[in-house]
């Protein structure tokens, strides 16, 4: 276990630990979506700061220098993400004894937040980390979805051609909101889900995405997107009292868009028709 994370501190046995991170990891597999589509680098390690990006700026040269010439590294740095969370010492004591329906709500919530955090950075961009999203990017290739569900998937068949056309190759991932997914899942055409149909039109996955507006058409073909973690969903140790223990989780990364030709956001309006 990391030091920096004071979980030899917590009034928590191993049996609580194991429940704990049991229902943080279920959480954050069923939410988390920008991994599915884009290139994982890491874990690096609680001490990894930034990612090298190979790249220099001029600056002056040192004071009272002669013929020197300066340049400074640029890095992307990492951000930190925590979100606190309470477990009551009553549900720790009742998983000693063997419960197997401890209540773990806030472990689930607390999860479900950081993983959607991550998501809609990558995504859509956060401005106070220095990343830019790949929706954020893209913008101005943006193609609109329109009212009608069953031309979606002809939206869809357009972005690929498109792609295609800029010299972007497969195998290709279609990422979609909650609402989207849900709408597309439910309602058919020729008597067969819409999503379906979408389906058929990439040879990846179709992704659920609660950290994503609107959706997404994506290359996993590779090198394009890099999310690199510094230390990946960890829980740790704040402080407790006689009824509840307080928790936290936390992870820090940083993003890069290598290849911004290599998506094209899909945006909506009113699906509710």
């Amino acid at each position: 276990m990391k030091n920096h994370l004071f979980r030899d501190r917590a009034p928590i046995t191993e049996a609580g630990w194991g429940e704990i991170e049991k229902e943080a990891r279920r959480t954050l597999r069923a939410i988390l979506a920008a991994r599915r589509v884009v290139d994982f680098k890491g874990p690096k390690g609680w001490d990894a700061s930034d990612v090298a990006l190979g790249r220099v700026d001029p600056i002056a040269a040192p004071a009272r220098s002669t013929g020197v010439e300066a340049r400074l590294r640029r890095i992307q740095p990492l951000v930190e993400l925590r979100i606190p969370f309470e477990v009551r010492r009553e549900e720790l004591d009742a998983i000693d004894r063997g419960a197997q329906d401890p209540d773990l709500d806030s472990v689930i919530a607390a999860a479900r937040e950081i993983a959607i955090a991550e998501d809609r950075a990558v995504f859509h961009g956060y401005a106070a980390a220095q990343i830019t999203g790949i929706c954020e990017k893209r913008a101005a290739a943006a193609m609109p979805l329109g009212s009608s569900h069953a031309d979606y998937p002809g939206v869809v068949a357009a972005a690929l051609t498109k792609l295609r056309d800029e010299g972007i190759e497969g195998p290709f991932a279609v990422v979609l909101n909650e609402q989207l997914y849900r709408d597309l899942t439910s309602r058919t055409d020729g008597g067969y889900p819409i999503i379906s149909h979408v389906q058929r039109l990439v040879d990846g996955e179709i992704v659920w995405a609660a950290g994503l507006d609107g959706g997404l058409v994506v290359s996993r073909r590779g090198g394009d997107f890099e999310l690199s973690v510094g230390q990946d969903f960890s829980i740790g140790y704040l402080e407790h009292d006689l009824e509840r223990v307080r928790l936290y989780i936390e992870e820090s990364f940083t993003f890069l868009i290598l290849t911004e030709q290599a998506a094209i956001p899909l945006s909506t309006g009113d699906t509710r028709k």
